[in-house]
Formats: structure tokens, sequence, C-alpha cells
């Protein structure tokens, strides 16, 4: 964390220290990691965004198997990113689905699920803060049903399945023949991080919150740079209404604005 890039303990491991609990921290689980889990004496094991696949010795180590905390209603959004993609793809919800794990990429039964409706001002942040508490009480209410039987696995169905790659940094860049509405979730879906940006006047340009508008032009041209800043897209145009230029802090349009000489036709890369 921080500029120096310090190891800095998880909030689970804090937790853990403080009330006695033992904290293993292996490089890898693919030698050993069986054994480990079999050692700790516990009847199940609880995953959470873990971005691996467990070795098959692993997930039968303990007697009750491995359940993973999965931010989607699977099979949508296997993979990596999941709230990411539910935005960008304009979903109108997504939610938790505990999954007994399987060899497989998110691939085994869903044995709980819950669904949450994304707000057309989310972003992944906002998103992440929701699910995780939807999580954290679904994984519990889980945990006790487990040893009733209670819990029905559902095999999920290959017909439905989507994947959730991991974001590439090509995609934080804003292509601006592309629809208002791709471009509005896009700055939502890379929020707080990575970032989406743009190049203007040489110079890097984060977008952090934008609005679209009916109204046409060329494609990456500002369109009206009064107090507010227009881009025409490939469908429509984006409104920014929040920036941020390398090195600086975050700043509403009108404010940048005020501190570059923008003028409508000129590009914005």
């Amino acid at each position: 964390m921080g500029r120096g890039l310090q190891a800095t303990p998880s909030a689970v491991k804090r937790w853990a220290l403080a009330n006695g609990l033992r904290v293993e921290q292996p490089a890898t689980l693919a030698a050993g990691g069986a054994d480990l889990v079999r050692g700790s004496g516990a009847e199940v094991m609880v995953v959470a965004a873990y971005g691996l696949l467990l070795p098959r010795e692993v997930l039968v180590a303990t007697s009750r198997g491995a359940l993973n905390v999965h931010a989607s209603l699977l099979p949508r959004w296997r993979g990596a990113a999941p709230i990411h993609r539910a935005i960008l793809a304009g979903d109108s919800e997504t939610g938790i689905s505990i999954m007994q794990m399987d060899a497989g990429l998110d691939t085994g039964p869903v044995l709980l699920q819950r669904a949450m409706k994304i707000s057309p001002h989310d972003d992944a942040g906002t998103l992440h803060e929701r699910l995780s508490a939807l999580g954290a009480a679904l994984i519990v209410e889980a945990l006790e049903r487990l040893p009733h039987g209670s819990l029905s696995p559902l095999p999920q169905e290959e017909a439905h399945a989507t994947y959730a790659k991991k974001i590439a940094k090509s995609e934080t860049r804003l292509r601006w023949d592309r629809p208002a509405v791709e471009l509005e979730r896009a700055i939502r879906a890379f929020r707080p991080t990575p970032g989406a940006w743009v190049e203007l006047q040489g110079k890097r340009v984060k977008l952090w919150r934008a609005r679209v508008a009916k109204s046409n032009g060329t494609p990456g041209r500002i369109i009206d740079s009064n107090e507010n800043l227009m881009v025409a897209c490939g469908k429509d145009a984006l409104v920014i209404d929040e920036v941020q230029i390398e090195g600086g802090r975050p700043m509403t349009a009108a404010e940048f604005i005020r501190g570059h000489r923008l003028r409508p036709g000129e590009s914005i890369e």
C-alpha cells in the first residue's frame, strides 16, 4: 500500500491475529497445500477473491469440501472481474452465489444465490461494497445450514455461462467511436480503479463522472466547452462532469475548462 508499496496486512489477517487465530500465507497451494488444509482440522474451506484455480487435492482436503463466495449470479460472469463486466454490459442486476467448488473455473453447483439491483449510478467501488456485505451474510447462512443438509446443490446451466475476463489495460482507454452509453458505463466500471482515461493536449486525463446527452458530431471532437465539457461519440455525446489530469487532483469539468483553453472542434484522443 501507499507510494512505497509497503506490504500491509489485510483486514482478515489483522482480525485473525487479534483473535488468536493462526494465519498461513503460502506462496502457492500447488505443493503441500492439501497437507496444510488437512492439518488445520477444518471441516470446510471458504474461498473468496482467490484468483487462481485450486488443485483438486486441496478442494477435497476437508470433509465438506470448499465453498466459494462469487460476486455474480452464476453461471453469468464466471471469472476474475464479474463486477466490472456486469456494469460494462449494462446488466440491471447482479448478486452473490455461494458455490460448491470443483476443478473448473467457477463451474461448481450453486448452493445459495441472492440478487441485487445495479443502480444507474453504481460504480465498481459502490457495487463491490454492497456485494461484500451480501456475500458475508450469505456465506454465514450457508455455513449454518450446511451441517443440516438444507442446501440443495443446483448444477449450473452451461448454455447460459459467460466469462468475466480480467480487465486489460487497453480497455481503460476510451474509444470515442463507441456509443456514449458504453463509454459512460466504462467510466463507472473502472471507477475507482483502474480508471478510464483519454489523452488531451498531450496529457493523460482520467474521466471520473459523465452522462449521456442526445447530440451528434465527429467522434472525439468537443461540442461544447463552456460550463460543460461535451464530446461527440459514435452515437450521442458524453457530458463529462469530473476529471483528473495526470499528476493532479480530481476536479469538476468546469474547473478543468477554466484552467485549459478548450475550444469546440478540438480533438480528444
